[in-house]
């Protein structure tokens, strides 16, 4: 059975961010939708995590509910947002690895937007 939900974040749209994967990630463990959430950052999304105070913010709140939180670390170079990153709290990774364990795994389910 799916109780895990892996949440591939990967485009760079403000609004999309806001109206979907911030949205839906800052809600489903307290409302007991999925046992366990993680939202992975890769290409552009992390642009917006680096550049936009808000997103931060967003991203700082939905941790406190328990959502575990990674980026590509092959992207987080490429965009110089290590430190910033680091800062958040977001664990930087080989997010291939993750994202096929998961798919391989009965128990995660994964949506990439």
């Amino acid at each position: 059975m799916k109780e895990n939900l892996l949440i591939v974040w990967t485009n760079g749209d403000i609004e999309v961010a806001n109206k979907f994967p911030l949205l839906y990630s800052s809600v489903i463990l307290e409302r007991e939708y999925w046992k366990t959430a993680h939202l992975m950052l890769w290409g552009p999304s992390i642009l917006l995590a680096k550049n936009n105070p808000q997103i931060q913010e967003q991203l700082k709140k939905i941790q406190k509910t328990g959502v575990k939180m990674s980026a590509c670390v092959v992207c987080v170079e490429d965009y110089d947002a290590v430190n910033i990153l680091k800062e958040l709290n977001i664990e930087i990774i080989h997010t291939g690895e993750l994202l096929t364990k998961a798919l391989k795994n009965d128990t995660w389910a994964v949506m990439t937007i």
